[in-house]
């Protein structure tokens, strides 16, 4: 936007009409003249200005009002110049309710009542009201709403007044003055809401429902009222706003939407059955809850000064979610939640098309791409990296001090890390650039030498890649001139019993050399795992640590060492074989975190790498490495076993029956499905996914048609989620067939539709099927499902292994527009790359381990007869023809 003026205050009054699909608007807007001028620019969308007049200096003149559509502004002329100070600007106009998940649009509820509400981060107020919708120009809002009769209308303020009228069947809603804040946090809705309600340190908290829903409310309102008490510990400026909504909405685009006080979500990330929910959409729906909660700080409290700086809302507020809930759900261990993430976000670090944190953007495309892993979980890796170097405390002052000084207003990146600089008295101002500014991620080299009592530890940095071309022998890569300052803190075994974690050290050099006391058998380099890099070790010092890995390594660090080895094996540096012993070192892993980390790439190898010689090979070993947890565990819950227990039988059963095949699991999968949907046993939400996608594998025609009207009459958003996702999981290309015509027809919500197709496309068995779909229905693709919904079928695209299917997404999607950003196509088209060239090197070597390896080959003389399953799994029996858990 020109710099030519800003705004103080907006007065907005909104009149929807449902039956025509659009609104009267009448806008108010005080402004600040910055230089003589005859003409303002605002950002406007599919608005019809109908009249327009500003008032500068004691007189009013009509503008003219010039649309630039590809710029997407409205220009305001005027006959006399406007001289620099107070000006106000007054325009009527309407506005369209549209169906695209955006700006202010039409949803519907389960009964077929229309409601309406608004979602514009990044860039849609622009299609509610003409606007400086930049985050830098904050003001304050005064919001009327002419709802009709019935109807309950939110917003970010309180309502201090509602009255009859305009005319008949309407009542104005009246909301006080809100707090300066962005145009992209504005929020408006309209409906037939009910709520709970509930309160936190003087603060009312509700959580709005569509009708029938209320019941399904209590979860998400106990968690934010412990949420907001945490908050209100831990940051020197308490809760500012005076209020809280949170509303669940049936059709939304995102997950949910950090309004100020008056927070939007997808139903399905807010509300659910407390006493018959699994306990993971609980951990998820506080997680999101807290995020969108924190956001209420990092991003609406203190906002970054242009979406360049997007990590500062949404890496802080990923960074600060897991610790309300570790505080009050110390069971979920949420913080090793968040060293998976970090694990994720180095994932797409290690793409050759990843982005720095820091991006330039100008467009509202390019804008939308940055709402990544990248901002996120990357930035989140970052700064809990920074707290773990400069000690929680300290970090805890600075964040404080941070956002004291730029309370109602906005931050740039330098500002962050100059306050963390200044109150550690560290150099956090030379390490975040090198993480913030620059792309990818390191990979630290490590060797060890015991002399004369001590231990040298030789660290090494370079660029790591998962494309294994991109390093010459030596090891380096093309981007061997990109250097990070990396806090590298290490943990050191000295005599077997316990261990040191020593003082972090900082690698700002290609190479050095750091000296620890006494000779340590083995340097684990990333203590806590709270490091944003890999690390790679010598076969001998890695066969050490796997060895003491479980009793002596924390459940985090044994997630990264998991995480490092994997890497090691993705880019080359290492055979498959060390991690397939990593992974039978840890057989008696039963931390369900370090567990899901262990099982992620055994599942990539069974479902990409193994050859078809070799499956049942491969299949035997996945059966005796779990073994021993399946026997511990049992196919079926235990009276008052913990909730971890339960997340780890998920974990092992989906490993087990989809990637072992194990006949035992596959039996139980069956029968139990067919019980809960044929005799309406309960369905237990923990085991339900599991259970119901290894049988939707090899199901009928009967089993999805009551799947599908069990989808049709869900009760609870998890329940329809469940369902949703079953029906694409059977492998019959008729069914599959009929999911995909079902995703673009009137029965599905829109923004569901890119999700349906997103998972056919990653099964297995309806990849060429929903590939050709996809190609053939793209245009209706493409407009369904919102700004934020099609990035995860084009995603989905980067899951073939074939490079003649690569050059498909790569022909296609570059004669395509979408909103998408080409970098998300082309790390789609690496990943397969990525596959087909980790395939190649390691098919013959995991084909050879397993034909060597002691306790396979004596299975391998010939693989059973369909009719006769057999089971290596122990403690299972065989009875009535039914396969069920030996106790």
């Amino acid at each position: 936007m020109p710099q030519i003026a800003i705004p103080e205050n907006y007065r907005l009054s909104f009149a929807p009409d449902f039956t025509a699909e659009n609104f009267a608007g009448e806008e108010t807007i005080q402004i600040r003249v910055l230089q003589p001028t005859s003409r303002l620019v605002l950002n406007a969308v599919g608005i019809d200005f109908q009249e327009t007049s500003i008032a500068s200096g004691g007189a009013t003149q009509m503008a003219r009002v010039a649309i630039d559509e590809s710029r997407e502004t409205a220009c305001l002329t005027v006959d006399q110049p406007l001289e620099p100070g107070s000006a106000t600007v007054q325009i009527r106009y309407t506005g369209i309710l549209s169906n695209d998940l955006r700006g202010f649009y039409l949803g519907t509820n389960q009964q077929g009542q229309r409601y309406a509400v608004t979602q514009f981060e990044p860039t849609d107020a622009r299609r509610a009201f003409p606007s400086f919708d930049e985050p830098a120009y904050k003001a304050t809002f005064d919001i009327t709403v002419a709802a009709p009769d019935g109807m309950v209308a939110i917003s970010n303020a309180r309502v201090i007044s509602d009255r009859p009228g305009p005319g008949n069947g309407k009542h104005s809603v009246h909301f006080s003055t809100s707090p300066k804040m962005s145009s992209y946090l504005v929020a408006v809705a309209v409906g037939q809401f009910e709520y709970q309600e509930g309160s936190a340190d003087g603060i009312p908290i509700r959580v709005y429902t569509t009708p029938g829903k209320k019941q399904l409310a209590g979860f998400a309102l106990d968690a934010a009222e412990n949420i907001l008490r945490y908050y209100d510990q831990y940051f020197a400026i308490q809760y500012p706003y005076g209020k809280l909504d949170l509303i669940a909405l049936p059709d939304f685009s995102a997950g949910a939407m950090e309004n100020t006080a008056c927070i939007t979500f997808r139903e399905s990330d807010l509300l659910l059955e407390e006493e018959h929910s699994s306990v993971d959409l609980r951990k998820k729906v506080a997680a999101v809850i807290a995020h969108e909660m924190a956001h209420q700080w990092f991003g609406d409290l203190v906002t970054m000064q242009w979406w360049d700086d997007v990590w500062l809302n949404e890496g802080f507020a990923t960074w600060m979610s897991s610790k309300p809930v570790e505080a009050w759900k110390p069971d979920w261990n949420a913080q090793l939640d968040d060293v998976r993430d970090a694990g994720e976000a180095l994932g797409v670090d290690s793409l050759a098309n990843t982005r720095s944190v820091h991006q330039t953007v100008e467009t509202p495309a390019e804008i939308l791409g940055l709402f990544d892993e990248i901002a996120y979980d990357k930035a989140a890796a970052v700064l809990r990296m920074i707290e773990a170097y400069v000690g929680p405390e300290t970090f805890q002052a600075a964040v404080n001090q941070y956002l004291r000084e730029h309370a109602y207003g906005n931050a740039r990146a330098e500002d962050l890390w100059n306050a963390l600089a200044r109150v550690s008295k560290k150099p956090v101002n030379a390490i975040m650039p090198t993480f913030i500014e620059q792309p990818g991620a390191p990979l630290v080299s490590v060797t060890t030498h015991c002399a004369g009592g001590s231990t040298a530890v030789g660290l090494e940095q370079q660029r790591y890649f998962y494309d294994r071309t991109r390093l010459d022998a030596a090891g380096h890569g093309p981007g061997r001139d990109e250097l990070w300052t990396i806090p590298v803190c290490m943990r050191a075994d000295i005599d077997r019993r316990d261990t040191r974690r020593e003082a972090c050290q900082l690698l700002d050099k290609k190479d050095d050399t750091f000296t620890l006391p006494g000779c340590a058998r083995w340097v684990f380099t990333n203590a806590d795992g709270g490091g944003y890099y890999h690390s790679g070790y010598d076969p001998e010092a890695e066969h050490t640590l796997a060895q003491d890995a479980e009793t002596l390594l924390t459940p985090a660090e044994r997630i990264r060492l998991l995480g490092d080895v994997w890497a090691s094996v993705r880019a080359g540096r290492e055979p498959i074989a060390d991690y397939l012993e990593l992974a039978e070192s840890m057989q008696g892993e039963r931390n369900p975190s370090v567990l899901e980390q262990l099982l992620g790439p055994l599942d990539y190898l069974g479902a990409y790498v193994v050859n078809s010689e070799d499956r049942w090979a491969y299949q035997l070993w996945v059966r005796r490495l779990l073994a021993p947890a399946a026997k511990d565990l049992g196919l079926l819950p235990n009276p008052g076993e913990s909730e971890g227990q339960t997340i780890l039988r998920a974990y092992v059963l989906r490993s087990l029956g989809a990637t072992g095949g194990e006949p035992s699991v596959l039996a139980e999968a069956r029968q139990w499905t067919h019980q809960v949907v044929e005799a309406g046993a309960p369905l237990d939400p923990e085991l339900a996914p599991v259970f119901f996608a290894l049988a939707a594998a090899n199901g009928d025609v009967a089993l999805y048609d009551k799947i599908m009207a069990d989808l049709k009459e869900a009760k609870t958003p998890e329940e329809y989620d469940l369902y949703l996702r079953t029906i694409t999981r059977f492998n019959s290309s008729q069914l599959l067939q009929r999911t995909l015509d079902y995703a673009l027809s009137s029965e599905v919500r829109s923004q569901d539709a890119a999700r349906l197709l997103a998972w056919v496309l990653q099964n297995p068995a309806g990849k060429d099927l929903a590939w050709n779909f996809v190609r053939s229905h793209w245009f209706d693709i493409a407009a369904t499902g919102g700004p934020f919904a099609n990035a995860d079928l084009v995603m989905a695209a980067g899951s073939f292994c074939d490079a003649a299917k690569g050059d498909q997404v790569k022909a296609f999607f570059s004669s395509q527009p979408t909103l998408i950003a080409s970098r998300v196509v082309q790390q789609s088209l690496e990943r397969i790359n990525d596959c087909v060239d980790l395939r190649s090197q390691q098919e013959s070597q995991l084909a050879a381990w397993l034909e060597q390896h002691e306790g396979v080959t004596k299975y391998m003389n010939r693989a059973p007869a369909r009719s006769e399953p057999r089971s290596v799994t122990t403690g299972f029996r065989q009875a009535d023809g039914m396969v069920a858990p030996g106790r």
